[in-house]
């Protein structure tokens, strides 16, 4: 009973007592931010494009690209980013098998079809060794997410892209920053997609970017769904049927928006350096320790997190007795440092994915336009369909305030010293 009064899930003191302050307040608004986006209001030129266009130039200098392309939001960036490869009917994707819906939705509307290839354990990426078995002659695009912002394994991916002659997409909606062997992502693969979402390390409002260095793939961007560009436009069999976006959508980026961004990207490398020192100082206090290990990439290799968006640790209920992910989170929970069981669900088991027509084609839509059935998906997935019982969520500091992370590196310490206790 004495080391039961140690937790305070059963009535012991919680580890976590000082106030939090704004260590989890995100995004970082300044003054210079709220006078941009009062001055595109006061000029009454929200859905214009000056602002938006020196958005893309700061974005696409910062990362070494040629071309960049303001989009209302992530989702529409991957759809265009989609459109822009050629993807169309019967095509089909690979795409992770645990990743959001937007990563992979939007090629529906193309006729196109995603397969699934399995995960990494250990870094919950697209995992290469399992891309190829998937691979068929239909197959056009490998559509890699930077998880949880850990860059995923690019040089085995190209090389297996080159191989095969296919298109690599990078959605970089978590990971905008990150290092991949000292390489921004969004920079390796054909085209990248990028959100800004507020919540979003890279915090914009609604909007995102599409990044490339080939100039059809930007120039098809813009046809789908960019109808105020054409003047950007120099192939001649894009240039010369404008008027109309061949898409029918409506993709520009509003500059309210793009006014944020042009601030953010003078400010983002000092807010993302001290996000990256704040949770790499949680996961140092925390190294060594059993049943816990952090998704971070090992140190010095050239490969970071960025801005860390929603931290992950790996979960080890062996090393701790069998102690289940849910009782763990609940006894940090407990201790004053809000902590949750798994990750974002799997999508093949939807029924999106399986039995709903969407088009009226009057089979799933999914296989609306295979000439198999890619819903067996080539096999099984058994690290996605055992990873939510593996992953738990982290701390999310953006400012490096020590004495607050220590308290909520010692309330998950603690109850790891003490697991034996809520064994039952």
């Amino acid at each position: 009973m004495t080391n039961r009064k140690k937790l305070a899930i059963f009535g012991g003191p919680k580890a976590v007592k000082t106030d939090v302050r704004d260590i989890f307040h995100w995004p970082i608004v300044n003054r210079e931010m709220e006078d941009k986006v009062l001055e595109v209001l006061r000029a009454g030129k929200m859905s214009q494009l000056d602002v938006t266009m020196e958005f893309e130039e700061g974005f696409a200098k910062w990362h070494g690209m040629k071309y960049a392309l303001g989009h209302n939001n992530g989702t529409s960036t991957l759809h265009s980013a989609f459109f822009s490869i050629g993807i169309g009917k019967g095509d089909e994707i690979i795409c992770p098998a645990i990743t959001y819906w937007a990563s992979y939705l939007p090629v529906f509307s193309l006729g196109g079809t995603v397969v699934f290839a399995d995960i990494e354990p250990d870094t919950l990426n697209i995992d290469p060794s399992d891309i190829e078995k998937r691979i068929t002659k239909k197959t056009k695009a490998i559509l890699v997410v930077h998880y949880y912002s850990r860059p995923a394994d690019m040089t085995r991916i190209m090389k297996i892209a080159v191989k095969h002659r296919l298109r690599v997409v990078e959605n970089v909606a978590h990971a905008t920053g990150a290092l991949y062997k000292n390489r921004l992502v969004g920079t390796l693969g054909d085209v990248s997609a990028f959100s800004f979402m507020s919540s979003k390390s890279f915090a914009a409002g609604e909007g995102g970017m599409l990044l490339t260095n080939n100039k059809e793939i930007y120039e098809r961007a813009i046809v789908f769904g960019h109808i105020e560009r054409y003047r950007d436009l120099t192939i001649p069999g894009l240039k010369a049927v404008t008027g109309i976006p061949w898409g029918g959508y409506k993709y520009r980026m509003h500059q309210l928006t793009s006014a944020v961004g042009i601030v953010q990207l003078k400010k983002y490398k000092k807010e993302m350096a001290e996000v990256d020192r704040a949770m790499n100082y949680y996961w140092d206090l925390l190294e060594g320790l059993p049943g816990i290990k952090s998704l971070r990439p090992p140190k010095g290799s050239g490969t970071t997190m960025g801005g860390w968006f929603v931290p992950k640790g790996l979960y080890f209920k062996e090393q701790l007795g069998g102690l289940s992910i849910t009782r763990f989170a609940e006894a940090v929970t407990a201790e004053g440092s809000p902590t949750y069981a798994g990750c974002q669900k799997e999508g093949y088991p939807h029924p999106l994915l399986n039995t709903i027509d969407v088009y009226n084609d009057g089979k799933p839509t999914r296989i609306a336009n295979s000439n198999w059935d890619v819903r067996n998906n080539k096999g099984p997935l058994p690290v996605a369909e055992g990873i939510h019982s593996k992953v738990v969520s982290a701390p999310y500091f953006r400012r490096f305030y020590p004495k607050i992370i220590r308290e909520h590196a010692n309330a998950v310490r603690k109850v790891i010293e003490n697991y034996r206790e809520l064994l039952d």
